[in-house]
């Protein structure tokens, strides 16, 4: 590399980084979104459809990044929230961008704060497909109590055990020549999962992981 490509590479740097890799996730985008009922700003949440990804689980309204449909990520939190709500734009408000939330099982999940302008859920026409139903819950409750806090362990396997119980090998680290402790499992790291009990519902992950985030934020005003 001489001068001229080090000048070139320096006006391909970002402004803003961004997250190395992030095209090899599924790359998603949520609305964190709230509902104002007498006076007190509520959490809207979805439960979702029995025969759908991750179904009966507790999330806020969101879905996949759709290069073909979204020129970014806060379009396909809108785009996703008209589909599965249905409602129009115009009755969704954004307040800004929250924090992207990278899971440790391959997920990257761009979240943004927004404003739900509808008198009632009952204005709502809900796609049954993917949405069970839809409920609320006052973000003083959130404030007022904590998460539970449990953690799963992650480890990293070079290899694993096909149907027929044979080893097939993702990554060679011996034939690659690196040291022993890559040529099995290894890391054991500790992650935090994030726990709400509400009512008769659990939230949790990510999910859980964004109300903490937005409550957090609450606190330090």
């Amino acid at each position: 590399m001489d001068e001229v490509n080090l000048e070139g590479v320096t006006k391909k740097l970002p402004l803003v980084p961004g997250i190395n890799g992030k095209d090899e996730y599924f790359n998603s985008a949520v609305l964190v979104l709230l509902m104002l009922i007498d006076g007190q700003y509520h959490f809207v949440f979805e439960k979702r459809a029995a025969l759908i990804r991750q179904a009966g689980e507790i999330c806020f309204p969101g879905g996949k990044f759709d290069p073909k449909k979204d020129k970014n990520y806060q379009e396909t939190a809108v785009r996703e929230t008209e589909e599965e709500l249905g409602i129009t734009a115009d009755r969704i408000k954004i307040i800004g961008p929250l924090d992207t939330v990278i899971s440790t099982i391959g997920t990257t999940v761009d979240a943004f704060l927004g404003i739900l302008d509808v008198e009632s859920l009952e204005n709502l026409s809900i796609n049954i497909p993917e949405v069970e139903r839809i409920f609320t819950v006052p973000v003083s409750h959130f404030e007022a109590n904590e998460p539970d806090v449990y953690q799963v362990i992650l480890e990293v396997h070079p290899s694993h055990l096909n149907q027929a119980g044979e080893e097939v090998v993702t990554f060679p680290a011996k034939e690659l020549g690196l040291p022993e402790r890559y040529h099995k499992q290894w890391g054991n790291v500790k992650s935090n999962i994030y726990v709400y009990k509400v009512n008769d519902v659990t939230i949790w992950g990510i999910t859980a992981r964004l109300i903490r985030d937005v409550v957090r934020k609450i606190k330090e005003i």
